[in-house]
């Protein structure tokens, strides 16, 4: 069966209580125009889900003629989670993950107690690299918060994959560093830190800083740093196995795709995030639709 399949909208997912578990018992029940699925509670607590059509969808109910199981209750599980938004694919399948792993149809009971369902969940997991502090990371939760809204995505599931800058420290140990900016409260443990962003008095320290941090280095010292480490997430290139979502101050105002990789720029706006996701989703399964 197709993976992640979900409703187009949940309007069309109706919830019928029987007391046995038989979905023929429906046949020739009338049925709203617009319902396409049927989840059938049992009195025992049990879920089957059911797919039907109806001798027409022109009259505001008509008879169901046809049953089609697509989950017994064996294969299906019945989640209440009443801050889902049920008509969002990806936190279906972040449900499915986090709550019923292992379960075939994941029925979810979320929001103003709107009810959908996932069947044969298998999200895209998507690496999204970033440097700590801030937590959580700035790239990272901007993923987020569009996935929680994106009605017309497949299921993504953002995975973290970051570095702090405490690690970065220790691959050059030294007496003083010196950072990028000091708006995140980025610290180096308790060896002091100057900042770039305060044009501090030239010292002989090391910087943890990308590209764009080691050019105004130059522009305000007329000579780079005595010591450098990396710290752009773009420099570690793709994530082992799965697409990747990265950063890079160098891009000001666009977006660069390659093979499963999209770099933002480094203050990416909500808008150049959501490209980027659209772009993954498009090369990782360009077929998806909602049924």
């Amino acid at each position: 069966m197709t993976p992640n399949m979900v409703p187009s909208a949940y309007r069309g997912v109706s919830v019928a209580r029987l007391g046995r578990m038989d979905g023929r018992l429906l046949l020739g029940r009338e049925a709203y125009r617009r319902t396409r699925f049927v989840v059938v509670r049992d009195e025992r607590g049990g879920t089957t889900l059911l797919r039907v059509e109806k001798e027409s969808e022109v009259p505001l109910f008509s008879p169901i003629t046809k049953i089609e199981v697509l989950a017994p209750p064996e294969e299906c599980a019945y989640v209440v989670a009443p801050e889902a938004d049920t008509a969002v694919p990806s936190t279906l399948a972040r449900i499915a993950l986090t709550r019923a792993q292992g379960v075939r149809a994941v029925v979810v009971e979320g929001r103003y107690g709107h009810v959908s369902f996932i069947v044969n969940p298998d999200p895209l997991r998507l690496a999204v690299q970033e440097i700590v502090p801030p937590e959580p990371p700035k790239l990272l939760d901007q993923v987020r918060r569009l996935l929680a809204v994106a009605e017309d995505l497949p299921p993504i599931v953002p995975v973290a994959d970051t570095v702090g800058f405490e690690e970065l420290a220790a691959r050059a140990p030294a007496e003083r560093y010196v950072l990028p900016c000091g708006g995140s409260g980025v610290t180096v443990g308790d060896v002091p830190a100057a900042y770039l962003d305060r044009r501090p008095a030239l010292e002989k320290w090391t910087l943890l800083g990308c590209a764009r941090s080691r050019e105004i280095h130059e522009w305000f010292y007329g000579e780079p740093a005595a010591a450098t480490v990396e710290i752009c997430p773009r420099a570690r290139g793709r994530a082992p196995g799965v697409p990747t979502l990265t950063k890079c101050c160098l891009l000001e105002d666009r977006i660069e795709r390659s093979d499963g990789l999209v770099v933002v720029p480094w203050g990416a706006t909500l808008g150049q995030v959501r490209a980027a996701l659209e772009h993954l989703a498009r090369g990782w399964e360009p077929s998806w639709r909602p049924v």
